[in-house]
């Protein structure tokens, strides 16, 4: 489960979107489909955290102005490495080469009975220091369900868009919604009742200067597959600008080529 999990990771990094963005985290919801909710109850087999288990992905990246994308292909594996201590709570450890196409990193999450929890990730930020930890999942799922994740205001976005020698401030909120279960086919194969999640975190940047805030949006729809994880996401981060028409757009996809469950003893 790579970095998709927290806030999902870093796209539109050239203008400071960081893996706050993505984080799977934040997710806002489309309307919820008209049915019974209904709940998983081995809901933690579907976020395997063993030490040992490694997932291979193959991604691409399509970034740039709106008018000029640039696409670019990667690979990714992402492994549980192990635990460690962080502000007195042991959390679980992956690893992933290259989430996203902007190279190695590790991140940070606890399960427990009533779901998983992210801590952030190495390298971090300053903004996604801010807003860490936050829940992320919710045990047991109920399909559909959606919940908050949180609502931030007058952080240090980190970055000084309008170049005036002070960082911008950014107000944020981030939400997940299970929206149901599907069919859901990749490198590694079909897998015919995959939870599909959706979220979206939403950032209005204040400047300094003044002005019209400039918005950004990360919306990732993910498919998770009992006993293996994450199989699928798709990621989509737009950054409008205060100052002219043209704003930023990445998308990025990964989809599972291989599986390898935690060895047993």
């Amino acid at each position: 489960m790579p970095h998709v999990l927290q806030t999902l990771p870093q796209a539109l990094s050239s203008l400071a979107l960081t893996a706050a963005l993505l984080a799977m985290g934040p997710f806002v919801t489309a309307p919820l489909a008209a049915e019974e909710p209904s709940q998983i109850v081995q809901s933690a087999d579907y976020f395997p955290d063993r030490i040992g288990t490694r997932w291979q992905y193959r991604g691409q990246v399509s970034e740039g102005p709106v008018q000029v994308i640039d696409n670019k292909f990667f690979t990714n594996t992402s492994s549980v490495t192990g635990t460690k201590k962080l502000n007195g709570v042991t959390v679980t450890v992956f690893h992933d080469t290259n989430p996203g196409n902007h190279g190695e990193s590790d991140s940070y999450y606890r399960r427990d009975i009533v779901g998983m929890v992210y801590y952030g990730s190495d390298p971090g930020t300053p903004l996604e220091k801010q807003i860490v930890p936050y829940q992320i999942v919710r045990f047991p799922i109920t399909v559909p369900s959606s919940f908050q994740q949180f609502d931030r205001k007058d952080l240090d976005f980190g970055s000084d868009m309008d170049r005036d020698g002070v960082n911008e401030k950014v107000d944020m909120v981030g939400t997940t919604s299970v929206i149901g279960r599907e069919a859901v086919t990749v490198p590694a194969g079909t897998y015919p009742d995959a939870v599909k999640v959706e979220a979206r975190m939403t950032m209005a940047i204040h400047l300094s200067t003044g002005g019209k805030p400039a918005r950004g949006t990360d919306v990732m729809t993910a498919w998770f597959v009992k006993g293996m994880g994450l199989v699928k996401y798709f990621e989509k981060q737009e950054l409008s600008s205060s100052k002219e028409d043209r704003g930023l757009m990445t998308e990025i996809t990964e989809e599972l080529e291989e599986f390898t469950p935690a060895p047993t003893h």
